[in-house]
């Protein structure tokens, strides 16, 4: 059953599904490059961050990761590329 108390439909049919297919290249990463209308381009990459079980018990989303990360940032002394 689904958080709504439905039953799964007869015609879903996942017996030939194969956990963890996509997990590894979700772990690497993408890039994604947006064409836009005036020629230009956008690219934006993708990195998932794995938080460990124990982590995740005091972190529910993402802003609560990024938060705290910006404060330990503006600690650290300017980066130099």
């Amino acid at each position: 059953m689904n958080k709504k108390g439905e039953e799964m439909r007869k015609e879903y049919d996942f017996s030939k599904g194969v956990r963890g297919k996509h997990a590894k290249a979700l772990r690497n990463g993408h890039r994604t490059i947006i064409y836009k209308a005036d020629g230009t381009t956008v690219t934006r990459e993708t990195r998932p961050i794995i938080l460990e079980p124990d982590v995740q018990e005091y972190f529910s989303d993402a802003e609560s990761v990024n938060q705290p990360l910006r404060g330990l940032i503006a600690l650290v002394p300017e980066k130099h590329s």
